[in-house]
């Protein structure tokens, strides 16, 4: 039964962890911070697919945390036709990921309510909404999407004696990954450290009481982490495929 309540339990904030330093991504990434980064064909940085796909998802207010080459970003920001209001903030040291996630969170315009989370670097398109309402659905603290990428390289499949009966090119992993969005209940904010890494800490402290949700991204749904040269193109091939 469809809960009338849940569109309004739905985050319309975000955080945009876009501080990271690129290195696997050089050359790209020495005059610009990692998001910043087009995708080649498109005209647009993966930061501006990213905040495109947020509005869609019915956010209206985005925070982005920068690191590297802040003012490159935060110049774009300024001249951009953006579709949400944006607010940069910038770390004077590092914090680590948990505490640059808490810093940042700690700027979102409702602090009362859920929110989505996602890293920099990562270009895809599914619905949010139905993240959102998985996560209330399971009374869940945090909520992981996850996504199964596809393995670099070709794989054989092989019978009960060893014989190879058929080879599979660039296979879906059959391990689910942490896709790196995430929906959080306000709550989650305070029990962030205030420096270090929030996977090594929150994360297994909410596992162990049952208050962390994995949402499976949909199959058919596009999903890339833009961490090499290699991604960049790939991430090209396939939307040109897709007809983007």
């Amino acid at each position: 039964m469809t809960d009338p309540n849940a569109a309004s339990r739905r985050p319309v904030q975000a955080v945009v962890l876009a501080g990271g330093q690129g290195s696997r991504l050089r050359p790209y990434t020495d005059d610009r911070p990692k998001p910043m980064v087009e995708i080649p064909g498109t005209g647009t940085p993966i930061i501006g697919h990213q905040l495109v796909w947020l509005a869609e998802e019915g956010v209206t207010d985005v925070v982005i945390s920068c690191g590297h080459l802040a003012e490159v970003l935060q110049k774009w920001l300024e001249t951009a036709d953006l579709p949400l209001s944006v607010t940069t903030v910038v770390e004077t040291e590092p914090l680590g990921r948990g505490g640059g996630l808490k810093y940042a969170a700690a700027h979102l315009p409702h602090p009362d309510r859920a929110w989505y989370a996602t890293n920099g670097d990562i270009w895809t398109r599914f619905s949010l909404r139905d993240m959102a309402d998985f996560h209330t659905e399971r009374d869940a603290v945090a909520t992981l999407a996850l996504a199964r990428p596809r393995l670099p390289w070709g794989a054989v499949q092989t019978d009960g004696f060893g014989h190879i009966t058929d080879f599979i090119e660039a296979p879906p992993s059959t391990f689910e990954i942490n896709a790196g969005v995430y929906v959080f209940s306000p709550e989650f904010a305070a029990m962030l450290p205030e420096r270090g890494d929030h996977e090594r800490t929150t994360f297994p402290h909410l596992a162990r009481e049952r208050r962390l949700a994995g949402f499976p991204i949909p199959q058919g749904s596009y999903w890339r982490a833009i961490d090499t040269a290699k991604d960049l193109t790939e991430a090209a091939r396939e939307l040109a495929a897709q007809g983007r």
